[in-house]
């Protein structure tokens, strides 16, 4: 049968809502309750029914597979995410959103931080395991996507922003300049966003999970020095910025130390990339977490090629 979904604040206005539009009374149409409106955690969930005339032939390819149990393959997944929280003591909704071509569900916590994780690292991991739930037992593999509260997309947008500053930064330099590791998903949008850039070009470099990328632009001055850390790049603009830091009036300039420099002073890595601390201060070690960002409330916060 050719199925078409309403939606209500209950069961019964769904189905009212479908039957009037679709022209048919109860005896002569097939009705399947997809969700029964309830209350949640945050605000509420409408009701979803599916209603279709008896004696249809035609099935839309996209349709959501129903099991024996009633439930198609997204709404077992909410359900096993559901579960899964409940074990991790995360206190979240779970939503089906849509179910077609792909399966996309949200989900909203009281704390983002333990959905998502550091680079939403935790989200995927939850993806990874809605997607071999909702394929359970089906030929063809349909894609999952789990967000929280718009994480990809906020996500999606900072990577864009990131990827233009630093390939502005790579011509100005004339160095080449290397990104933090990231998995296949992010650096696909590090490498779709500079994909026409003008004056530089992308590679991957390493092995997963540390695979990471490299930003080259064709002026580059020398090709034999490493590449700049991109976070080590962005602290010196911060000190070009500040004119050599705050030492610089207390100590004539020389870095970050305190007056008197009995701390020593915070010193740059200098541009041979040799990482040799300047003479009269102590080094810093490198982070190999080249940058952090913070989206919305999240806290600490096939290949590309």
């Amino acid at each position: 049968m050719s199925y078409k979904e309403f939606t209500g604040k209950t069961v019964e206005e769904a189905i009212e809502l479908g039957l009037a539009e679709l022209n048919l009374t109860k005896e002569n149409a097939d009705i399947r309750v997809l969700e029964e409106g309830k209350r949640k955690l945050f605000g509420s969930v409408k009701a979803r029914v599916e209603i279709a005339p008896k004696n249809a032939e035609e099935q839309p390819e996209d349709a959501p597979v129903v099991e024996k149990s009633g439930k198609t393959d997204g709404e077992r997944t909410v359900e096993f995410l559901e579960g899964l929280f409940k074990l991790l003591n995360i206190t979240a909704d779970t939503e089906l959103v849509s179910e077609g071509e792909k399966v996309e569900i949200n989900v909203t916590a009281v704390r983002s931080t333990t959905v998502i994780g550091k680079h939403g690292a935790m989200l995927d991991a939850i993806q990874t395991l809605a997607g071999a739930v909702a394929n359970t037992g089906r030929d063809e593999y349909k894609r999952v996507v789990v967000d929280c509260e718009n994480y990809r997309e906020n996500r999606e947008n900072t990577l864009n922003k990131l990827a233009e500053n630093l390939a502005s930064k790579a011509i100005r330099l004339q160095r080449k300049i290397q990104l933090e590791p990231m998995n296949p998903y992010e650096r696909r949008i590090i490498h779709s966003a500079l994909a026409n850039a003008e004056g530089v070009k992308t590679v991957s470099e390493g092995k997963e999970p540390n695979r990471y990328i490299v930003i080259i632009p064709e002026n580059e001055e020398d090709p034999t020095l490493p590449p700049l850390p991109a976070r080590n790049d962005r602290r010196d603009d911060r000190q070009d910025r500040r004119g050599n830091g705050r030492g610089d009036r207390r100590n004539g300039g020389r870095g970050y130390g305190n007056k008197g420099d009995r701390r020593g002073g915070y010193k740059k890595q200098n541009r041979s990339g040799s990482g040799a601390p300047a003479s009269g201060g102590t080094s810093m070690k490198a982070s190999t977490d080249f940058f952090g960002i913070f989206l919305g409330n999240s806290g600490n916060n096939g290949d590309e090629e």
